[in-house]
């Protein structure tokens, strides 16, 4: 009964007296601004996550076309006979061949000798073992295990892995590995010691196999040595992919893998 007098009492202040009516509507428009203004943050949360993701997805198909004009010009460069009319015409024109699936990671590690990294895509998505990651710094990792709905990748950071690299704007090219110590630098050997570079030129993929396209970045030279009685240097390499850090991932799709790896595989029984 109180309560109900008090409503009551409310209705009555606010049906007669015009000054009430209008600190009863400002109060109400305060309130009603307040919330349209917290649920307006939220949903453009929602939206911005959207819009990143989208953008990922744009940032992904414009390094893939960077990298395939990038093969042209090389193309062109090396050949501007007839024949490289024809060799792009047939080859890099009709046949460019990788494309990417977009992934979230959902579990990651950096702390190890061996460092894994799952995301939430798998078989029914279209990813398959052996297939190269980046994110949208640089280059990640190789797929190795996959089932339905998730996938394993072995990071760079991994004793094990072998990427080949090269110097950006040469032929100087080399095997990339971790040493289980510093997650921010990994190490290309095998440079030629006649190879002209400096501290801070860029390090990309080379392309000379059936995982990475050429021209996905991996870092930069922080220094080099050669050991005396060796022929070549050794580049330590900071990464430009913070391994700590990562968060959408994209799987790069080349359908020609298997039929490149059939026919690498057959010419090696013949040794």
């Amino acid at each position: 009964m109180f309560f109900l007098c008090e409503i009551v009492s409310f209705a009555l202040i606010y049906r007669n007296n015009v000054y009430q009516q209008n600190i009863m509507l400002s109060s109400t428009n305060a309130i009603t601004g307040r919330l349209l203004s917290v649920s307006g943050t939220v949903f453009s949360f929602f939206d911005l996550q959207k819009i990143n993701h989208e953008l990922l997805e744009r940032n992904g198909l414009l390094e893939i076309e960077i990298i395939r004009l990038r093969e042209q010009l090389d193309m062109k460069v090396t050949d501007t006979t007839k024949f490289d009319k024809v060799f792009l015409n047939d080859t890099v024109l009709r046949n460019y061949k990788y494309q990417h699936i977009t992934a979230n990671v959902v579990n990651s590690s950096v702390r190890y000798p061996n460092n894994y990294i799952t995301i939430n895509k798998g078989a029914s998505d279209g990813i398959r073992p052996e297939m190269g990651v980046v994110s949208p710094q640089g280059i990640v990792g190789i797929v190795t295990n996959v089932n339905n709905s998730f996938s394993s990748i072995m990071s760079i950071l991994h004793l094990k892995s072998r990427t080949s690299c090269k110097i950006r704007h040469t032929n100087f090219s080399g095997s990339l590995s971790w040493k289980g110590d510093d997650v921010l630098f990994a190490y290309l050997d095998q440079i030629a010691t006649h190879a002209t570079f400096q501290v801070g030129d860029t390090i990309e993929t080379s392309g000379y196999s059936d995982v990475f396209p050429p021209g996905i970045l991996v870092g930069t030279i922080a220094s080099y040595n050669k050991q005396t009685d060796d022929n070549f240097y050794t580049l330590k390499v900071r990464l430009a992919t913070d391994f700590q850090s990562l968060n959408v991932l994209r799987v790069i799709d080349n359908p020609l893998q298997k039929d490149q790896k059939e026919i690498e595989q057959e010419a090696r029984k013949n040794d």
